[in-house]
């Protein structure tokens, strides 16, 4: 399956699902502050080939904006998984003789592919074999192997050719991290990484605050139910699942948390919040919100024993924190659609039904629009940091083939650059102060170890 791709009167690539709401999306952008990152570092001089991190995450408007005014685009909402992974292999195709230079990721499957690709063409040269597509169990991964294999049959080098080129990558999310850690750990990172997620001003406000958000709207919107009064389990309580308790207590709804680690479960204790486990309360409550960045946490038996119309929803880690695989394929479910990313699946043992969001991927993005873009302008702009410093110390060896964090004084920056919009006015110390407490007059504040 080949991407077929249009072009702007400049001869700017794109595939987006309606160009013509180009209009209504600048206006868009211009009200909600959309675009942030990529339309910064278009700015800044950088030629941007763009594509999604999530099949439902996409706001076409937007997206027809960007592809007529700022970059190629390859991106619409609800595309297949198919379509999802040839518009992020048609994102990374700057031609022959092109890029890319760099990487903004989130999530790591830009990061993913490369690394595959470098693998699959090494494979050949040493056994003339290419992946065994048909041998690799999870569907998901087979359509990558796919991919990686049609893409070498035509251009036998593109992914080594990214391999010698590529500065580095800067990375957004829990999952995309976890990756690096772990190409770092068995030495297969092939360039230096900036790890954004572990910023503070990222994590704890965009994992946090954001969440705290775009939870209730994403609820909202797919169902319209009325919270106030319901039970709501939230699997998790880091960042995310505080997030989305504090959100869920402020509508009015009764709390419950499922945890694994003792510290976070006492955190949620101190706040009033009842920590179970979900065979606890799994027959009792309306609405399963998954945080965790873990697998296998709402299995199809769980959903089997939820009261009829209980809302299960995600907002953690992709789409494998709920069993869908399970549900999709249990003897005599039946889907009935209601709207887009809003499912109900009728069991046929008791004719109950169950409500699920986004097909159990991250419902903020596949039932609402994600993150408020100002929570968002902390992350990214961690991310042109990020960038910014990769670039101005190529060819250095400042940079190893390993995942670094941004210092503290440039994270205490981010911040320091979003108070004004709010109308904060900081105090100052003294030098007497700052000698006392053993910091610089103007920051960081706080040592690396510190836990805001």
């Amino acid at each position: 399956m080949a991407l077929t791709v249009s072009k702007t009167p400049t001869g700017s690539e794109y595939k987006v699902k309606d160009i013509s709401q180009a209009k209504f999306g600048r206006l868009e952008i211009e009200l909600a502050e959309t675009a942030i990152l990529i339309e910064t570092v278009t700015a800044l001089g950088a030629e941007v080939r763009w594509c999604s991190c999530n099949i439902f995450s996409t706001q076409d408007h937007a997206t027809a904006a960007i592809a007529r005014d700022s970059a190629a685009v390859f991106v619409w909402k609800g595309e297949s998984l198919e379509e999802y992974w040839r518009c992020m292999e048609k994102a990374l195709d700057w031609g022959p003789g092109g890029g890319p230079d760099m990487v903004v990721d989130d999530g790591g499957d830009a990061t993913l592919l490369i690394h595959e690709g470098v693998k699959a063409k090494e494979e050949y040269e040493k056994s003339g074999k290419f992946p065994d597509v048909n041998g690799c169990e999870n569907g998901e991964f087979r359509i990558v192997l796919r991919i990686i294999k049609d893409g070498l049959l035509v251009d036998p080098t593109r992914y080594r050719r990214m391999k010698k080129r590529l500065v580095g990558v800067s990375e957004e999310t829990t999952t995309g991290v976890k990756r690096l850690y772990q190409m770092q750990a068995n030495g297969t990172l092939f360039f230096p990484a900036i790890n954004v997620n572990d910023s503070v001003t990222k994590s704890k406000f965009d994992n946090l605050y954001g969440c705290q958000h775009s939870l209730l709207d994403g609820l909202m919107r797919a169902t319209n139910v009325m919270i106030a009064g319901k039970i709501a389990v939230v699997c998790g309580y880091g960042d995310v699942g505080k997030g989305c308790a504090v959100a869920l207590k402020q509508a009015g709804a009764r709390v419950i948390v499922t945890e694994i680690d003792p510290i976070c479960a006492l955190q949620a204790l101190m706040e009033g919040i009842p920590v179970l486990t979900l065979e606890d309360v799994v027959s009792e409550a309306d609405i399963f919100v998954t945080t965790t960045g873990n697998k296998n946490i709402i299995m199809v038996h769980h959903m089997k024993l939820m009261k009829n119309n209980a809302i299960v929803c995600n907002i953690g880690h992709f789409d494998n924190e709920i069993d869908m695989h399970g549900l999709e394929t249990y003897p005599g479910v039946k889907r009935i659609t209601i709207k887009p990313q809003t499912d109900c699946w009728v069991f046929p043992e008791t004719n109950n039904s169950i409500i699920v969001l986004a097909e159990g991927r991250l419902m903020n993005l596949g039932c609402a629009t994600g993150h408020p873009s100002f929570v968002m302008s902390y992350s990214f702009t961690n991310q042109v940091i990020a960038q910014l410093e990769l670039w101005k110390e190529k060819g250095t060896g400042k940079y190893e083939k390993t995942v670094y964090v941004l210092p503290k004084h440039l994270d205490e920056k981010v911040a320091a650059l979003h108070l004004g919009k709010l109308g904060a006015k900081l105090i100052k110390l003294t030098p007497a102060q700052a000698t006392y407490i053993s910091v610089p007059v103007d920051g960081p504040y706080k040592p690396p170890q510190y836990k805001y």
